[in-house]
């Protein structure tokens, strides 16, 4: 499997911009979003992609007509998706339910499957597959949510996604993309009913922050231009592996280099988070440390560091931390020379037409983040070896050394796509 080829191009055709409404009526209500969920660092629009091949068993299915009435009936769960952000007093976000909907794009390309590649990660054609509605990329007063389905020349589809972050985390947005599969497939429920209860990571009365927290720390704003690229590793084999690659890479222009873990902590409270939770239940833990002592260790000194933050990601933790939104005022996350990397998803959700050729991010990196973002992921090559797929989204400056890094500790093991 491999991303597009730069040099590929090819046209889409798109029919004009819809709302998908709830399918029935919905309540006309406010809905608080939690402490964690208005955060300024999940502000932002998130793209996702599940791109699906021909199937011989739904000839004659139109996904565009499945898809688009399957999410107007997961719309009625999920209602607050069809409404609106607004904001009220100390930059607090509510959704307003307004049942107006979600924008739904219909499409076609002029390209088969094979000839787009398996679209991993980063996707050059992006713009192409999920297009940006004028006026849509906004958080406030804009649609929540951005499909488009395009039909490619071989019978198989993209599936493409944006989300207000604000509104879902990973778990949550799989649990919603989930109900829609279940939804086109003819169920008349989804399996999980979505559970609302945002007050549970809401601050307490009165807010205290009771724990240091290191990923919060407003530092400046990182402005040096980012580079993408693809990097997949081989995990059947093992090989002895000495310091961080990216220790390197920050070394020459920093002499320290935070990690940001992205942790989901609905097991970590008590008692743990409803199920069907679909908010944003994440924290980032931050492990430190120089990039010479990083240099000077084994690789097991920066697994330990990782592990005894996520360790310290307790349920006060937590709350510290939803605590401080309020007390700061929402703040970002930090932003220079900081790494944040998520374990990421693979979405196999059948929506009719089998599990999907590819189901997950779309790039690494998020265009409102002034920091890099990088999301791992296990999932097979070309050949069904297992791997682990990381899209990776750094400096320029950092990216070549960390490519060179990487080709020296993995040779044979990895595969590296040019950085865009």
């Amino acid at each position: 499997m491999a991303s597009i080829n730069a040099g590929t191009t090819f046209k889409v055709s798109r029919k004009s911009p819809e709302l998908i409404r709830p399918a029935k009526p919905t309540p006309h209500e406010l809905r608080i979003l939690s402490d964690i969920d208005d955060q300024d660092g999940l502000r932002f629009q998130m793209p996702l992609a599940l791109i699906y091949r021909h199937s011989p068993s739904m000839e004659g299915r139109d996904p565009v007509r499945v898809i688009r009435d399957a999410v107007a009936v997961a719309l009625v769960f999920y209602y607050p998706f069809a409404g609106r952000l607004r904001e009220v007093a100390t930059r607090k976000l509510v959704v307003e339910c307004t049942s107006e909907g979600v924008l739904f794009v219909e499409a076609d390309a002029d390209a088969t499957l094979q000839q787009l590649g398996a679209l991993l990660p980063p996707i050059q054609n992006l713009h192409e597959l999920l297009y940006d509605v004028p006026g849509s990329a906004g958080v406030l007063d804009c649609p929540l949510m951005l499909i488009q389905v395009t039909r490619l020349l071989c019978g198989g589809f993209v599936f493409a996604w944006r989300y207000n972050h604000t509104m879902a985390d990973g778990a949550g947005i799989h649990q919603f993309i989930k109900a829609v599969c279940e939804l086109a497939r003819g169920a008349e429920r989804p399996s999980v009913i979505p559970v609302w209860e945002r007050h549970i990571l809401c601050a307490r009365y009165p807010p205290r922050e009771t724990m240091r927290h290191l990923s919060m720390i407003l530092w400046l704003t990182q402005s040096e231009p980012l580079s993408h690229m693809i990097v997949w590793c081989d995990i059947s084999s093992s090989v002895p592996l000495r310091s961080p690659p990216f220790a390197r890479a920050y070394l020459r222009t920093s002499k320290v280099a935070p990690m940001l873990c992205v942790m989901n902590i609905r097991e970590q409270m008590n008692p743990p988070l409803p199920e069907g939770y679909y908010g944003n239940a994440i924290v980032y833990p931050a492990a430190v440390a120089t990039a010479e002592m990083l240099l000077k260790n084994p690789l097991c000194y920066a697994v330990e560091l990782v592990k005894k933050a996520i360790q310290g990601a307790t349920e006060e933790f937590v709350k510290s931390v939803v605590d401080l939104m309020v007390l700061r005022g929402r703040p970002n996350l930090t932003g220079v020379q900081t790494y944040l990397v998520s374990s990421a998803r693979v979405f196999e959700v059948d929506v009719g037409w089998g599990n999907p050729a590819y189901g997950g991010v779309a790039r690494a990196g998020v265009d409102s983040f002034p920091r890099a973002v990088s999301y791992f992921m296990r999932i097979k090559n070309s050949k069904g070896e297992d791997g682990i797929m990381v899209p990776i989204c750094l400096p320029l400056k950092a990216m070549d050394v960390l490519v060179d890094e990487l080709q020296k500790m993995l040779p044979g093991r990895s595969s590296i796509a040019s950085a865009l």
